[in-house]
């Protein structure tokens, strides 16, 4: 996985660049997210390396309609580097450089059960407060947390949940 993001690193900052200067965010994180979601659809990932198919062929396979002519070219470069089936690393790194540029942290809050839009609101405050920055919120059940909830906020998770602290104790008791 590591390689495949170090591969994908320097397309992910050549398509931030490209989407800075001509201020189209959200054009290019929406035709990245399409490409990357058809270039892992298993029927499309079984084409893409076979060297019957053209690279004008793969590239009108990944670019969505209306897609601008800097993105089509973009995935021309991709398939003339055999790059293709690097676009989900692509895409995620092109959306982390996007959330720092727009000063926006992403969490996602997993709970026992469903929280309340209040409790959400409580968390997304504290979470900017802590960060000094937007947060969107991603929210997830999993009922085997028990109670409480986990916080992931990029680098910081913040386990609030039963199971975690009955882990917890459960260590510090056999220590």
């Amino acid at each position: 996985m590591s390689q495949a993001l170090t591969v994908a690193r320097p397309y992910a900052r050549a398509a931030f660049s490209v989407a800075r200067e001509e201020g189209n965010f959200t054009v290019w994180s929406e035709a990245l997210g399409f490409a990357a979601t058809a270039a892992v659809d298993p029927r499309l990932a079984a084409l893409l390396p076979n060297p019957q198919l053209s690279q004008a062929d793969a590239v009108a396979l990944l670019a969505p309609e209306g897609a601008s002519e800097s993105f089509v070219r973009f995935l021309a470069l991709l398939a003339d580097g055999r790059r293709l089936a690097q676009l989900p690393e692509i895409a995620g790194l092109y959306e982390e450089l996007r959330a720092e540029a727009e000063r926006v942290v992403k969490a996602r809050v997993t709970s026992a059960t469903a929280l309340p839009a209040g409790e959400i609101d409580v968390i997304k405050a504290a979470l900017e407060k802590r960060f000094g920055r937007q947060v969107e919120i991603a929210t997830a059940i999993d009922e085997s947390l028990i109670g409480g909830a986990v916080i992931d906020a990029g680098d910081v998770v913040i386990d609030g949940s039963l199971k975690g602290k009955l882990t917890r104790l459960q260590t510090a008791l056999t220590h």
